[in-house]
């Protein structure tokens, strides 16, 4: 149901009890919303695979959608912990 990063997350919550802790391991040692990469990453292979206007839409959108949460997620992580990864990114490794 969850992919590895989810699970990161969600064991995060139960480690800490309260409050928020920065993940790391697994993609989130280059980028904040590594969920929002593999949910961009599946659009772009089921576009690529149908070569479909609906399967673009879902991409287009999606794109449209989770770029500017990534963004957010980014800035919010930065500014509640000082000691946050410098070289993060917010969604696109080494990009964005």
């Amino acid at each position: 149901m969850y992919g590895s990063e989810g699970r990161k997350l969600i064991q995060l919550r139960n480690r800490n009890g309260k409050g928020y802790t920065i993940p790391y391991g697994g993609l989130f040692a280059y980028v904040s919303c590594p969920n929002f990469l593999g949910e961009i990453i599946t659009w772009t292979g089921f576009f690529v695979v149908t070569f479909s206007w609906p399967a673009f839409s879902f991409l287009i959108w999606s794109i449209v959608n989770l770029v500017p949460r990534a963004l957010d997620h980014h800035r919010w992580y930065r500014n509640t912990f000082t000691d946050y990864p410098e070289n993060r990114k917010a969604i696109f490794p080494g990009l964005l």
